[in-house]
């Protein structure tokens, strides 16, 4: 007599056990099967995937800077008395931004004031002379060679007043020099110098710029050169960040002389007014240079699952396939497909946010 007839509990509870492994594994099918059998229906758009042309884009590392620059020196020679603005600080046209101190200056305004002086003193003398001595040429009483002098050392002491005048307005002015100001509203973007500093004409102390126009400058390669133009549009990225919507530059000017060191040309592109972005950011520029065919979806069609990105791909019993994608590019709210598509696959671009792998899709289906 064997074991199962022996002990017949034995067999109930095997045959059990059986049944419950059975019922378990059903309850443990791929969620697709789980879908299908409780028949679960999402309605969405779909789309066929098809070639087209895609623009080749060349990205360069760019920064912001204003179009209005002003590099702020002293138009004298001497120290720097003080400064009154910081890198970063805001500044209005007319605003005191250093001294220069104007010791030699106000020596220079003694000189001219003796000067002056000594040229009207002498004038004084040469008036005199010249109404006496007229008076008595008038009378014959001096001869004609005599009176020609004195009229003419007259003359030349109004000339030597008028340029002692002119030589103390050039003091004073000069003196108003060492009180320098800012020439435009803008942002202290640079200090070269520092209180205690020889400051000389031509040499900057500060720089300035402007806010009202802002342009991104690059450098690109020959090859690029060659294929851009100024007026054309190119996608800016803030930051370099793929994740943050491109700004639209427009090429303002394309330099045509290369770079010595590096061979590359500068390109200057014109922000559209309220980018958001501000003098120093760095950017990227991206040129299109060429076209080539690729696969495009709209943005809404991309779904992720488990930190991987990808989309539904709709088979021929409309179910919804989830299927890895590695991306690109993204231009006008459709994004490059690299890799995971095929033309001709159906691909879901609408509700994808309710659907699971396995699951019916119905809706309208767009070419």
């Amino acid at each position: 007599m064997n074991a199962m007839a022996k002990f017949p509990f034995l067999r109930v509870a095997l045959l059990g056990l059986a049944v419950g492994l059975v019922n378990g594994c059903g309850k443990h099918e791929p969620p697709e099967q789980q879908a299908a059998a409780a028949g679960r229906t999402v309605a969405a758009e779909v789309e066929t995937v098809q070639q087209a042309p895609l623009s080749v884009r060349v990205d360069a590392p760019g920064a912001v800077v204003s179009e209005d620059q002003v590099q702020v020196a002293s138009r004298l020679m001497g120290y720097i008395r003080e400064i009154r603005v910081e890198e970063g600080q805001a500044v209005k046209a007319g605003q005191l931004l250093f001294v220069v101190d104007p010791t030699d200056i106000q020596g220079q305004m003694g000189q001219a004031r003796a000067g002056l002086a000594q040229a009207e003193a002498a004038l004084a003398d040469a008036k005199l002379d010249y109404e006496r001595f007229g008076a008595l040429y008038k009378e014959e009483a001096i001869p004609k060679l005599q009176w020609d002098k004195v009229r003419l050392q007259y003359q030349v002491a109004q000339q030597q007043v008028a340029a002692a005048r002119a030589g103390l307005g050039l003091a004073s002015g000069q003196l108003r020099y060492a009180s320098v100001v800012a020439p435009i509203n803008g942002v202290v973007t640079q200090k070269m110098a520092n209180a205690g500093d020889l400051a000389a004409p031509g040499r900057p102390v500060l720089v300035i710029e402007g806010l009202k126009k802002l342009q991104v400058r690059t450098q690109v390669s020959s090859d690029v050169y060659a294929r851009i133009k100024t007026g054309e549009k190119v996608a800016i990225t803030p930051d370099g960040d793929a994740n943050l919507a491109p700004i639209e530059g427009v090429i303002a000017q394309v330099v045509p002389a290369a770079d010595p060191a590096s061979h590359s040309h500068l390109v200057k592109i014109d922000l559209p007014a309220g980018s958001g972005l501000s003098s120093g950011n760095f950017v990227r520029v991206g040129f299109a240079v060429g076209e080539r065919a690729g696969i495009r979806v709209p943005a809404a069609a991309l779904a992720e699952r488990a930190g991987i990105t990808g989309v539904f791909v709709v088979d021929a019993q409309g179910i919804a396939r989830y299927r890895m994608v590695r991306t690109g590019a993204s231009e006008q709210d459709r994004v490059e497909i690299q890799s995971g598509l095929n033309p001709g696959d159906k691909v879901v671009v609408s509700n994808v946010g309710q659907l699971e792998n396995g699951d019916k899709v119905s809706g309208v289906a767009h070419d």
